[in-house]
């Protein structure tokens, strides 16, 4: 083992997950040396000692690994004087740092926090500047002390920077009296991580601290799963195993908490079902909201021949069961039209959009998904937003609206489509900023998958029974000529699909072993399917069942990325975790950030639009890799460009393959759906329907057929313990809840 003591000169690579880092040491006699090892927060400039051992990498030449460090603070003038050079304080450059310096000496950083206001007597320096220097001085050295405090609990760099950043220098009060509170507010930190770094601290296996957050991280797992509560015995037994306590101890503590409201009980036929009090209370103010909002007027007398007339315009006919659906959406507050593709839900939107505007109504279009707005607007000729940027998203607090009961919507009509893909919250959010008076019009496809997001927001309303709904299922002449629509309903229900590749937009392809089906989607992606269609490869969307595996889509996205977008000395990357970002990668935001800003420019960078708020499912393209401020900017679909920090990254994914729960809502050129073997829960009949419905012009199936077969027969689906239906049930009958 040896040591060394120098100035870090250059961060030449650090792993943002694991600390990792490659740099450059300048050594007091002037040598340069390249360091190896994990440092929790170094930044150039600063002086640092090392203990480790010399290497030699065969490509990289000799390197000294590093074992333990120490950053010793700034001794001596020359030693201030490069520190605030080196541009780790914003502001400051190596001739400003040399006025400064020259100027106060080894007092220097006394001044910078303790009398900033001195620096104005520098030339270049305002008063404004010399305070916002002198933060920055003191944050970094408080950063620093938490940092190395964070490491010592074996929290990982990312990690560090996240508590850092929601608590700040009170994280060291927070981790004393309560490590688990790290479960609720970070989010990527579990239950168990959270469980080590309190061992570590010293707390007891007993404490009803631990105890509480098992308990309350256990509904919260379940809540990724899609539930809104759990079942009493299921929630005991879960949290007993997590906490390796007994179930005695377990029901003693979640008594106390649903006596202190922190969880809601209610009993459903006779079994307890437990919530956390959010969940509970968003479904009960769902139900609320319903009720209030919903009414049922007298048709207009003349109402069939208007829609008569506005048929005639535009050339078509509606059958029976479409034109009652229009005169449901035209009479009641709240109504409901769902049914798969090519049974003419956009053909009834289309007539309503024309009746509402010639009765002088203002109508409000939304989707869950810019991809998902996008082709409403597409297909109705009227502009259509997201919903959360019509509901005009921002704000610190989760789901936090201009738009809500206090500012309702400025409209006659709300119109929303996917509604299969809202969850609950969201649900929630926009029932509040619709009032009574205003029409609420649900559409979508009960037979997708439910949300990403926890309930079952459209299939409650339906199971309720309370609000008119109209279901379509004949497919009209024009969608029968498509074999993605034809078998997309025989799937859904129960039927045989050919798979004879006599179809001029569903394909087949029998394939066996892994390494087979790789190769044989590459090709197709980049070359057979791209020229056939004339389309990018980066539009042909491969989707998976899963994410784990050869076939899952992590893996698949190393190989697409490496066929679509190659290493090249032109295109910066960076890596996260086990994933590299290269500039021109296609990725997906795969979390809701509300905080997050945007903006929109012209090509000449004027800019157009600015917000808040991307969210799980958006996919874009990565323009710009900064390595040297640790930044990556990416472009999505609608224009709005994000930058991401360091500690961001996690919410991406690379997108050139995405699981079918992440491409509900959205529609590609053309799909490739890799089959194989994996469990029955996961591979069922709604799976493989959500997943053909995505396609406009080309489905291919590759893998087995024996697979596709068992998938139609298996209508079993993973339950989702959700209470919305009952809570509409019990809104509707007045019982006090």
């Amino acid at each position: 083992m040896s040591q060394l003591e120098g100035y870090i000169d250059h961060i030449r690579f650090r792993n943002e997950t694991n600390g990792y880092t490659v740099l450059d040491l300048e050594t007091d006699d002037g040598e340069t040396i390249t360091l190896t090892g994990i440092f929790s927060s170094v930044e150039s400039g600063q002086y640092i000692q090392v203990e480790g051992e010399h290497t030699r990498h065969p490509e990289y030449g000799d390197q000294f690994n590093v074992k333990t460090y120490e950053i010793k603070e700034p001794e001596g003038v020359a030693a201030i004087e490069r520190y605030l050079g080196s541009g780790t304080i914003k502001g400051i450059g190596p001739a400003l740092a040399k006025r400064i310096v020259s100027a106060f000496g080894e007092d220097t950083f006394r001044v910078l926090e303790e009398e900033p206001e001195r620096l104005v007597q520098i030339k270049g320096i305002s008063e404004r500047t010399a305070r916002i220097m002198a933060e920055q001085v003191s944050e970094k050295r408080d950063m620093r002390r938490a940092m190395m405090y964070l490491q010592s609990l074996g929290i990982s760099p990312l990690f560090s920077a996240k508590i850092y950043a929601k608590y700040g220098t009170s994280l060291f009060e927070v981790m004393a009296r309560n490590p688990y509170k790290l479960v609720e507010d970070i989010d990527g930190i579990g239950f168990k991580r959270a469980d080590e770094i309190a061992v570590k601290i010293g707390v007891n296996p007993d404490s009803p601290f631990r105890i509480q957050s098992g308990l309350i991280f256990t509904l919260m797992s379940a809540q990724a799963e899609g539930h809104m509560f759990l079942p009493c015995d299921i929630l005991l037994s879960r949290a007993s195993r997590l906490l390796d306590v007994g179930e005695e101890a377990v029901t003693d503590m979640l008594d106390e908490l649903i006596m202190e409201s922190r969880l809601v009980e209610s009993i459903r036929d006779g079994e307890r079902c437990i919530y956390t009090s959010l969940n509970y209370y968003t479904e009960l103010g769902c139900a609320g909201a319903l009720s209030r909002i919903h009414y049922e007027s007298q048709a207009d007398p003349k109402v069939y021949e208007k829609i008569a007339h506005i048929e005639k315009k535009h050339g078509m006919e509606l059958d029976e069961g479409q034109r009652e659906a229009v005169v449901m959406a035209i009479c009641n507050g709240v109504s409901i039209i769902t049914g798969g593709p090519g049974t003419g839900k956009t053909t009834i939107i289309r007539i309503l959009l024309d009746y509402f505007d010639e009765n002088g109504m203002d109508v409000m279009l939304a989707a869950p998904t810019g991809r998902a707005a996008k082709r409403m607007s597409e297909a109705t000729g009227y502009e259509a937003r997201t919903i959360h940027r019509m509901l005009e998203v921002g704000g610190e607090a989760h789901l936090s609206f201009a738009r809500n009961e206090d500012n309702p919507l400025e409209t006659d009509v709300v119109i929303v489509d996917e509604v299969s893909m809202v969850d609950v919250f969201l649900f929630h959010a926009l029932l509040k900023a619709v009032t009574p008076g205003m029409k609420l019009l649900l559409v979508g496809d009960a037979d997708q998958l439910p949300s990403v997001g926890p309930g079952s927001v459209l299939k409650d309303i339906i199971a309720s029974g309370i609000y008119p709904a109209a279901f379509l299922s004949r497919i009209f002449r024009q969608a029968q000529a498509s074999d993605i629509i034809v078998n997309a309903h025989r799937i859904n229900a129960g039927e045989s699909i050919k798979m004879d590749n006599k179809s001029e937009d569903f394909f087949f392809l029998e394939r066996s072993g892994e390494n087979v089906i790789i190769s044989s989607i590459e090709y197709l992606v980049t070359k057979k399917l791209s020229n056939h269609l004339k389309v990018d490869p980066v539009d042909i969307q491969v989707m998976a069942p899963m994410k784990k595996g050869a076939l899952g889509v992590e893996n698949l996205n190393r190989k697409l990325q490496e066929r679509l977008n190659p290493a090249s000395f032109e295109k910066n990357e960076r890596m996260y975790g086990d994933t590299i970002f290269r500039e021109g990668d296609k990725v997906m935001q795969v979390k809701n950030n509300y905080q997050t800003t945007w903006e929109i420019r012209s090509r000449n960078g004027l800019l157009l639009e600015s917000g808040t708020g991307v969210f799980n499912g958006d996919i874009g393209t990565v323009r710009r890799v900064d390595n040297v401020n640790a930044l990556m900017e990416v472009e999505f679909d609608d224009n709005r460009t994000v930058i991401y920090q360091s500690q961001d990254m996690d919410e991406l994914e690379l997108a050139y393959a995405i699981t079918i729960h992440k491409s509900q809502g959205s529609e590609y050129p053309a799909v490739i759906i890799p089959l194989v073997g994996g469990p029955d829960v996961l591979l069922n009949r709604n799976l493989l329907y959500t997943a053909v419905t995505r396609a406009q012009k080309c489905v291919l199936l590759i893998g087995s057929s024996e697979v596709v077969s068992r998938m139609i027969a298996n209508k079993n689906e993973s339950v989702r313990y959700t209470g919305l239906k009952e809570r509409i049930i019990e809104a509707k009958s007045g019982i006090d809840i």
